[in-house]
């Protein structure tokens, strides 16, 4: 593997010390539409996960109706994760292309419709495949968010900007709850696919009406221009259709990076093995944490529902600062390389806390922990977002860079539910081996994003 060298090239970030000369930020709402767009990608990522989240909720109340035993359940769930894994690479190459506008359009699109389809399926198999097919097309989200944000923002504002739309995780895991519950008390589970997939429609005309392209005439002021521009957002004049993916018809200034190529990076695989880190652990609090609250700290349902809810509430406060921590080093004179790592190790080190909770006596002690170090996996998330557009060595690479450390992070949904299971069983129902090992991968991770990844700086090919 190479060692990434920093790009000269006219597209990428400026220089870590800025001009003097830089223009001042834009007052107004005329002059702050990528504050418009982020909150389009929030809203995009937030039906997202309510989508995604309708199937973990109804499958309860679909078991009898489908006839489906309890040894399909595992697989019905963990269906939606293999097409999204593998999804991520080619989506990050195809948004790259064809610009995000279009490609989460049409993303949005075949999940809508895979949503309504499957409150009419009638069996095991149908269901299957609609939820492979629901993890194909929720795949192009996350690229391309980062490739938006990349695209509309400066250097200074990428990691508060990446964690707002980050953040639609968050609440559409919280929003996905009463909603989707309400709905099956009212007319059945199958009511509740209907109408969580005509949100999503809702929410694709509305992308499709409101979203612009910063290059567009009309779609962003002279002067919110010049400042994005002169920030280092990874603006592109030539058409992404055109050109995007095609080494050949690059400018000349431009370094020609084929996409298998980026696999040839230290840095890549850094941010690979980090994301996968990082992700398993947030993935046992989506998947194993009320189990850890029922089984290992005696909640009932009252309290589940009631404290269950804390962690994931404490993070949305971790992103938001850890975006802001990561700015504010920025505009305070910090290289992006400093100010990047030191979020992403001390977010990754103080989440190692979770493996602590297995030693104190008092349940709450052990809730306040788990809140911490899903805040501090968030905190660094927000860093974690930015690294593609932070390392892309053309703007046409920033997607299939998201795409590729999404890959890797989809990964850990698979392994890390599967691991947990066979570590429970293994044990005897005690989680003191799943956290210890969640706790041992945050401190990999803060190693990893330490010292594999030796600069955050655009990546070139060339000799070493």
């Amino acid at each position: 593997m190479k060692t990434p060298r920093v790009a000269t090239t006219p597209t990428g970030p400026p220089a870590q010390d800025e001009s003097a000369t830089a223009p001042p930020r834009p007052r107004g709402l005329r002059h702050n539409t990528r504050w418009l767009m982020v909150f389009l990608c929030f809203l995009g990522m937030t039906v997202n996960y309510v989508d995604r989240a309708t199937i973990s909720l109804s499958l309860p109340y679909m078991t009898d109706d489908l006839h489906i035993g309890p040894e399909w359940q595992g697989v019905i769930l963990s269906m939606f994760f293999v097409t999204y894994a593998l999804g991520q690479l080619p989506a990050g190459a195809l948004i790259d292309r064809y610009g995000e506008k279009k490609m989460f359009a049409i993303g949005g699109l075949i999940w809508s419709v895979v949503t309504i389809a499957t409150g009419f399926v009638r069996g095991i198999g149908s269901l299957l495949f609609a939820r492979l097919a629901l993890g194909a097309g929720e795949a192009p989200a996350y690229p391309s968010c980062a490739k938006s944000v990349s695209r509309w923002f400066p250097v200074r504002e990428r990691a508060l900007a990446n964690s707002v739309w980050d953040n639609g995780a968050r609440a559409g895991t919280a929003v996905a709850a009463p909603v989707v519950t309400a709905l099956i008390a009212w007319q059945g589970w199958r009511m509740a696919f209907w109408v969580t997939g005509a949100v999503a429609l809702l929410w694709v005309a509305l992308w499709l009406k409101a979203y612009r392209e910063p290059s567009a005439a009309g779609g962003i002021s002279a002067e919110e221009r010049a400042y994005v521009a002169a920030g280092g957002a990874r603006l592109e004049e030539a058409s992404a259709e055109d050109t995007a993916g095609r080494p050949e018809d690059a400018a000349p200034e431009e370094p020609a990076v084929r996409w298998r190529d980026l696999f040839r990076y230290r840095t890549v695989w850094g941010m690979m093995i980090g994301f996968f880190c990082l992700n398993y652990v947030i993935y046992f609090f989506i998947t194993w944490f009320p189990s850890y609250l029922v089984d290992a700290r005696g909640f009932d349902l009252l309290k589940l529902g009631f404290y269950g809810a804390l962690p994931g509430v404490v993070a949305i406060g971790g992103s938001l600062l850890g975006g802001w921590t990561s700015d504010t080093l920025l505009r305070r004179g910090w290289s992006v390389t400093r100010a990047r790592k030191t979020c992403l190790v001390c977010g990754m080190l103080f989440s190692s806390v979770i493996a602590f909770a297995v030693l104190v006596p008092s349940a709450m002690w052990a809730l306040a922990l788990l809140s911490v170090s899903y805040a501090s996996l968030a905190f660094s998330a927000a860093s974690v977002a930015s690294l593609p557009a932070d390392v892309a060595p053309t703007p046409r690479h920033v997607a299939s860079l998201g795409g590729i450390q999404n890959f890797a992070s989809n990964l850990a949904g698979v392994l890390g539910s599967t691991t947990t299971g066979l570590l429970l069983g293994f044990f005897n129902h005690s989680f003191v081996a799943p956290l210890m090992l969640s706790g041992a991968l945050c401190v990999v991770g803060a190693l990893t994003y330490g010292l594999v990844i030796k600069r955050v700086e655009p990546l070139r090919m060339s000799a070493a």
